[in-house]
């Protein structure tokens, strides 16, 4: 028997748009929580002070505690375990710190500031540093966003803020201090953003189905004749600020570097990739805009059976097996023996966590023995690259939760509850996938794939045994 005869690609009922409309806020609790367990984290690590960079595109561990990003500038959250704290901030952004989530002292940096705006500070760098307590001796660490996991270099002496602040931390740590990349507070294994509680996963959720709505409409629109820019707009709502760069092509991509939907017009048989990420989760779709096979270009027309059937089989996989508790390897190995990465060409991690930013890390990888637990977000991401043959995607989000977590939110969270029973309800029923008693769908659409985008009552589903 074909390993992939249990998927099959038949007539489906689409499922339902369900994102509520209503941002969800984090409550003061959540974010005395959150700071309570980076304090924990700097006390654990032997850290005095603690310096998280932030710019617009690599803020989100500075969001996380502070509530916002800053813009177009760069800032600084500087925390200290004597317990006072300071955020070193710009020209236009020196006024949030008055409505922080966190509480501290303001100190302007107009060297953050914009280019040719005023910069005219009797202080340096070392000095404006100075006065947030970081001193000769201390044991500091920096926080930008990435945490560095190479087997050939000193992970704890790279750093992605400037080198301008680096320099002037080291400066004024001197040979008695240290200076250490501490980003792995926030994230990989036991970071703090790893694990999330009810409120924030009300928050997270509300753009995951956002971005799963929108994807829904986008897909049913496509057809020949339509602008890639008509697919952009219906991926974008709401005013919420995108975590990718929105992808609606059709056809050859990148010409002349473009990365973003142009005139450029859908014709049957073009590859299209879709892609919308809002805060909490991302949407993406990859197919080819026909109706049946024999649109598809010569070479290619047996892409449902060599290339949506084993990635969908994969898939269902995933939402199979991943559970509480397991290893992030474990879950490497199952996927890699049932898609070979030799075969099938995928080269990132099959799932990554996901949070403010589209990938924060992740836990699933070769080897890995981090432990998968309740409360982390998921992207399920799995990329597959076949020669000859366009690409399929279905990513989408959903949250991992023992059964306590689950006790809790339909506590705490009845109307999100009532959400996620209806989106394994309709997985079950309509998708034929019977998921994980730890996997809660994020958003309407997890598993629904539409390989041949013109065909719009089709889809991937599992046969019933």
């Amino acid at each position: 028997m074909n390993k992939f005869d249990r998927i099959d690609y038949r007539t489906v009922k689409s499922p339902a748009p369900d994102c509520t409309g209503v941002p969800v806020l984090l409550t003061d609790e959540t974010m005395k929580e959150r700071y309570g367990k980076v304090m924990s984290r700097m006390q654990k690590e032997g850290l005095d002070t603690l310096v998280v960079y932030a710019d617009l595109e690599h803020g989100n561990n500075f969001e996380y505690l502070t509530g916002f990003l800053p813009r177009f500038e760069e800032a600084l959250l500087v925390l200290n375990q004597n317990g006072r704290h300071y955020m070193i901030m710009g020209n236009e952004n020196l006024n949030k710190v008055s409505s922080a989530r966190i509480s501290a002292e303001a100190i302007h940096a107009p060297y953050f500031s914009l280019p040719n705006q005023p910069m005219d500070c009797p202080d340096d760098i070392k000095a404006i540093l100075a006065k947030a307590e970081i001193h000769s001796g201390k044991r500091i660490g920096i926080a930008g966003w990435k945490n560095f996991t190479s087997r050939f270099e000193d992970n704890k002496q790279l750093f992605d803020a400037p080198y301008y602040l680096v320099e002037a931390i080291r400066m004024l740590a001197g040979p008695e201090g240290s200076v250490s990349n501490a980003t792995s507070l926030f994230i990989g294994e036991n970071g703090a953003r790893c694990i999330n509680n009810v409120n924030e996963i009300e928050h997270y959720e509300f753009g995951a189905a956002l971005a799963s709505d929108c994807m829904l409409a986008a897909m049913d629109i496509i057809d020949a004749g339509v602008k890639e820019t008509e697919l952009g707009d219906a991926l974008n709502a709401l005013g919420q600020k995108n975590s990718v760069v929105t992808i609606a092509a059709a056809g050859k991509r990148f010409i002349k570097a473009n990365l973003y939907p142009t005139e450029n017009t859908v014709k049957t048989g073009d590859t299209i990739s879709l892609t919308i990420g809002y805060k909490g989760g991302l949407s993406s779709r990859a197919g080819y805009a026909a109706e049946h096979a024999s649109q598809l270009p010569d070479g290619s027309r047996d892409y449902v059976d060599a290339v949506v059937k084993p990635y969908f089989n994969a898939y269902v996989t995933w939402l199979e097996t991943i559970r509480c508790g397991m290893k992030g390897g474990e879950l490497y190995d199952t996927i890699e023996a049932v898609l070979p990465k030799a075969e099938y060409h995928w080269s990132l991690c099959p799932g990554h966590l996901t949070a403010d930013e589209e990938w924060m890390s992740s836990p699933i990888y070769s080897g890995s023995k981090e432990d998968l637990v309740s409360g982390m977000l998921f992207q399920i991401d799995i990329i597959p690259s076949v020669p000859g043959y366009g690409g399929i995607s279905a990513e989408s989000t959903i949250a991992l939760a023992d059964s306590e977590l689950q006790q809790q939110i339909r506590i705490q969270a009845p109307a999100l509850w009532k959400r996620i029973e209806a989106r394994r309800n309709y997985m079950e029923k309509e998708l034929g996938i019977h998921l994980s008693p730890h996997v809660l769908p994020m958003a309407s659409t997890v598993a629904y794939l539409r390989p041949l985008m013109l065909a719009k009552d089709m889809a991937m589903t599992v046969k019933s045994l």
